[in-house]
């Protein structure tokens, strides 16, 4: 093993100077909470600054863990347990896999305890935490667990809708089932529930507010616009996404040979977010809504529940984050719904597409955050941002016509009210609806028929039937992995 590169303590890694014979408690936690999570290791015999310190007697430490683990959790995790020689000096390695009788508990003190792993902490799983690891040792999650709620007492417009129009087929009644929905008594699961059209889980609703300034105190109207959105996860992810519409100013400026689209907040990115902050959410925690607060210079969108196994976003490669799925019956119905894909590429399609953009800048990313509690994203204004460094330049705004702010919203950017008319994100006149197709997907090469009709404000029919009529526009392969490609104009 190359010590040097678990030295750092990590989520994954804990070190000690010794085996506390007297303090059993101080290390046996850190075990608990490993077979509760991903796994994990503990290092003994290296200190606090990461000084190789080795132990005196390493195997009769050995053996002595080996017994406090099988006296004091329950049930017995699956360790291995080595010693190793580093710069002549002895180390305890005790490896702890991952485990699937979840909670480990750790006995001792006439008390029974679980631990749960919080960035590089071995902390008590609260009420909700140990709910999860129940679950989890029984191979359930909440979404697939049975409600009180029969089938027939809830209709499913929605879901059936957005399936006949992602799929172009109806929704067979034998999809409930297969979906994981209903069970064979005719009850509902709460992924069931959570689809339903008239959801009756009071911690799934979306608050979504537009405030006035970079606070959420920022003058005499604190709020210039809100929605507190119930219903069905379709719903809530439709409703959701118009709201953040209707509040996304989209500028605009001319360059010799094309004109310049600038949205403060590019909607695909945004969307990938919410449809996360809604499937993987942690339904388990009472009294917790997911948030949308838009201010002048950012958006910031707020789930409840940790990342999985405890570990921080923040500290984390952006690039390798592995796919764990909270509520997978849920993330499998929005695959099928079109709103997600199953191999788990969320945090690509959140940025790649901001870093494809031709005015992008670094500060244009949005920063990801997580803690016990919540998961959260913020992103920046990119108007503000590109504004920041091209100041001289004269720009207008594409009036979107779900504004209800009207120039209020426009003040705060700074910009000259002018573009063009009857647009939402994006919109422009039908005689420059070519133009902006063709440049969308050169720009986006993987952006769907649907979202081009949501951002310029047209019907889905006349999108197609543009494209249609645009034989240097192609779409090659078929449905996730497939692209468009621009080709050049016959002459």
């Amino acid at each position: 093993m190359d010590i040097a590169k678990h030295i750092g303590e990590t989520t994954e890694y804990d070190k000690k100077q010794e085996v506390e014979r007297r303090k059993v408690k101080s290390w046996l936690k850190s075990v608990s909470s490993f077979a509760n999570g991903g796994g994990g290791c503990l290092l003994f015999g290296i200190s606090d600054d990461d000084s190789i310190i080795g132990l005196v007697n390493a195997k009769a430490d050995a053996e002595f863990v080996s017994q406090k683990i099988k006296e004091r959790i329950d049930p017995m995790p699956q360790i291995d347990l080595n010693i190793e020689c580093v710069e002549g000096k002895e180390l305890l390695i005790l490896h702890v896999h991952g485990g699937e009788d979840t909670p480990y508990y750790y006995i001792g003190d006439s008390v029974l305890e679980t631990f749960v792993r919080i960035g590089n902490e071995s902390v008590v799983a609260d009420s909700t935490e140990h709910k999860r690891l129940v679950l989890r040792g029984r191979n359930s999650s909440f979404d697939a667990r049975p409600s009180d709620e029969m089938f027939e007492d809830y209709a499913f417009s929605k879901l059936r809708s957005r399936y006949y129009a992602w799929n172009g087929l109806s929704f067979d009644k034998k999809l409930y089932r297969s979906f994981g929905l209903v069970d064979n008594k005719g009850i509902l699961t709460y992924a069931g529930l959570l689809m339903a059209d008239e959801c009756p889980l009071r911690q799934s609703r979306v608050f979504c507010t537009r405030w006035n300034g970079k606070t959420k105190a920022g003058g005499s109207i604190d709020a210039l616009d809100g929605a507190e959105i119930t219903g069905g996860l379709v719903t809530l992810l439709e409703d959701t996404m118009s709201f953040i519409r209707r509040n996304n100013r989209t500028l605009w400026y001319k360059e010799p040979m094309q004109r310049i689209e600038i949205p403060q907040y590019m909607e695909r990115c945004v969307m990938e977010v919410v449809v996360n902050a809604l499937a993987h959410r942690d339904y388990l925690i009472q009294g917790s809504e997911v948030h949308v607060d838009m201010y002048d210079d950012r958006m910031v969108i707020y789930s409840p529940g940790s990342m999985p196994e405890g570990r921080l976003i923040q500290t984390m490669n952006l690039e390798d984050i592995p796919s764990v799925r909270r509520n997978p019956v849920i993330a499998d119905i929005f695959a099928q719904l079109g709103y997600m894909e199953r191999k788990g590429s969320g945090m690509g399609k959140i940025i790649n597409p901001i870093k494809a953009l031709p005015y992008f800048e670094e500060k244009m990313l949005p920063t990801f955050f997580s803690d016990r509690a919540q998961f959260t994203v913020t992103f920046p204004n990119m108007i503000l941002a590109w504004q920041e460094t091209h100041p001289n330049i004269e720009v207008n705004f594409v009036e979107n016509k779900d504004d209800t702010q009207g120039d209020t919203q426009d003040g705060t950017q700074g910009g000259t009210q002018g573009g063009t008319q009857g647009g939402t994100q994006g919109g422009t006149q039908d005689d420059d609806l070519d133009k902006w197709i063709e440049y969308q997907v050169a720009v986006y090469p993987k952006i769907t028929t649907e979202e081009l009709a949501s951002l310029s404000g047209k019907g889905l029919r006349t999108i197609k039937r543009r494209i249609a009529k645009m034989p240097h526009i192609v779409y090659v392969g078929s449905g996730y992995s497939g692209h468009w490609e621009v080709k050049p104009k016959e002459k």
